[in-house]
């Protein structure tokens, strides 16, 4: 449990960080809050001879709160918890944040670390799907914007170039009803099967409806198909079980030590339709 020997890096600035990237190329690693990153480390299931430390650069822990919603990467899940105008605007982070690991890992893991890191069992990056997120990096050749549903490649691979920091997640305040369901073995593990979902209602009726789900492929799956199954219903048992059954089409668990696909398909049916149901007695 005691990582191989590296260099220690803690600037002040982006351009800091990137002439960092650009001098040692791929033996060079951002690190945000570390809960990924680290235990690699120790287990040395990876060798990071240069690490990079975000936690001194000002501005990557800001929240702005307007028709646009803007989350630094540094900001922690403990400060989307507290924070009452995010919680107002966007509940469903707030909801989502609170599932994540322990009170422990909440004060130091950050939004960043989540969404960058590719880790399908994360929680973030389906939430991110679900609310249509922009993500925000940084690289030697300026800033681009990359879309949280087009950011994912595959288990651990994004659209994010080895050079490139994350610095923030944007998102356009949502409204309606919302829910954040997620099954888990026990308290701090990964979801078995975990749901996003974000509703907006007119007249009774399902006006649109986004739906993401964790840890039950090899990327997050934002399912389009189970969204459009329930638009124009009034969200009735056969509306949720057509949406069910379309989100099982776009998944593909596999087996692990949270249980067989059979299992994973099943829980992940049973958390969608948990969801669908909070959700739409928000709206």
């Amino acid at each position: 449990m005691i990582p191989a020997a590296f260099e220690y890096y803690r600037p002040k600035d982006i351009p800091s960080v990137l002439a960092i990237l650009e001098e040692h190329g791929d033996d060079a690693r951002v690190m945000a809050g570390g809960h990924s990153l680290i235990p690699m480390m120790k287990l040395r299931m990876a060798e990071v001879p240069h690490l990079i430390d975000l936690q001194d650069i000002p501005g990557l822990s800001d929240i702005t709160v307007g028709e646009t919603i803007t989350i630094g990467a540094m900001t922690t899940q403990a400060e989307i918890i507290d924070h009452p105008g995010l919680a107002e605007a966007a509940p469903i982070m707030r909801e989502a944040a609170l599932q994540i690991a322990d009170p422990q890992v909440r004060y130091m893991g950050t939004v960043g670390g989540n969404v960058a890191n590719g880790d399908p069992g994360n929680d973030m990056p389906g939430l991110m799907q679900c609310l249509d997120a922009q993500f925000t990096v940084v690289g030697p050749d300026g800033e681009r914007t990359i879309a949280a549903r087009d950011f994912y490649e595959a288990a651990y691979m994004t659209g994010r170039e080895d050079e490139e920091v994350l610095t923030q997640v944007s998102f356009s305040a949502p409204s309606g009803g919302y829910a954040y369901e997620k099954q888990k073995r026990k308290i701090g593990d990964y979801a078995t099967a975990a749901a996003a979902v974000q509703f907006s209602e007119r007249g009774g009726l399902c006006a649109g409806a986004s739906i993401a789900m964790t840890n039950l492929s090899d990327t997050p799956v934002f399912s389009e198909a189970a969204g459009a199954a329930l638009i124009g219903t009034a969200v009735d048992a056969s509306a949720i079980k057509a949406a069910v059954d379309a989100m099982l089409n776009d998944i593909d668990p596999t087996e692990d030590n949270r249980g067989p696909v059979a299992f994973k398909r099943h829980v992940a049916g049973v958390i969608l339709a948990r969801a669908i149901e909070r959700a739409w007695s928000r709206v």
